[in-house]
């Protein structure tokens, strides 16, 4: 059996007028994450630790924010393609471990349908993934509640 592990790692500012995505869930708030997608940070940091543990780059090279059918779409549809790849490489998750780093919202209450959204859509039992919430002590952009971020782990087995 070969394991390969990777490590991914996104944040998106905060901004008026947009839904806050994270995870696949809508988290009521009166922001949202800026970006060419929906701006969900976690699970574009999910991808970025899927793709670099197959060794195909980053998700700006598989979904280019230059790219047009990728405005506004679910980043949940993003990992469904990911997905897709590991089937095809003959990969499996063995597990996930996450944090997402907000100041505001609180997001303990939606973590386990922010898991329930992941396990879904990556067909893997919930209980593969670790995700956990933290602030950034008022530190920095984050901790100025102007920006959420979130790193990702994860591993793979052939």
């Amino acid at each position: 059996m070969k394991y390969k592990i990777g490590i991914g790692y996104d944040i998106h500012r905060l901004v008026r007028r947009r839904a806050l995505v994270l995870g696949g869930v809508d988290v009521p708030f009166a922001k949202g994450l800026l970006g060419h997608s929906d701006g969900d940070c976690l699970i574009h940091a999910v991808i970025d630790g899927l793709l670099g543990a197959m060794g195909q780059g980053d998700i700006g090279r598989l979904f280019p924010d230059t790219d047009p059918k990728y405005k506004d779409i679910r980043s949940t549809e993003l990992l469904k393609n990911v997905a897709a790849r590991l089937k095809k490489m003959r990969l499996s998750i063995v597990n996930i471990d996450a944090v997402i780093i907000a100041e505001k919202p609180k997001l303990r209450p939606y973590i386990d349908d922010m898991k329930s959204a992941l396990a879904a859509t990556l067909k893997i039992d919930a209980g593969d993934i670790g995700l956990k919430a933290k602030t950034n002590e008022g530190l920095g952009d984050i901790g100025r509640g102007r920006a959420i971020a979130s790193w990702a782990s994860v591993l793979l087995k052939k």
